[in-house]
């Protein structure tokens, strides 16, 4: 199951839309349901605007109605070849998103291996009611 997980990440990955940096990243996110949402990276000539793959599975899936997550791969690279060997880590911005969603053991799979959210981001933002 974890593979089919990274191959979806790798196929998407594909569709990425990359000419500023040429570094391609594809995400597969596993909702509690079992259905698999996948995105990739869309970059923007304001690169504020850039949307990263792993935030991108997850906005699909809050907008098909699913909030929570089982385990989500990462693949990315500049060649095929670094996307399968290289891990490719996810982003300040995207581990907070994660972090709003998924508890702290949340599995994060890259091609070194399974990483809880908590690695990440050991300190994640919370906002507390007062």
């Amino acid at each position: 199951m974890v593979q089919n997980l990274t191959e979806a990440a790798l196929a998407v990955r594909a569709n990425a839309y990359a000419p500023y940096s040429g570094f391609r990243v594809g995400a597969a996110l596993r909702g509690a349901s079992g259905r698999v949402y996948t995105g990739c990276n869309v970059e923007n000539a304001s690169y504020s605007l850039c949307i990263c793959a792993e935030r991108s599975a997850v906005l699909q899936a809050v907008a098909a109605g699913e909030k929570r997550f089982r385990t989500m791969a990462i693949v990315g690279g500049r060649e095929d070849a670094q996307a399968k060997e290289i891990p490719c880590l996810p982003c300040g911005a995207c581990l907070q998103v994660l972090a709003e969603f998924c508890d702290p053991d949340f599995p994060i799979l890259l091609s070194d291996g399974v990483h809880p959210l908590r690695e990440f981001l050991p300190r994640a933002f919370q906002l507390k009611e007062t």
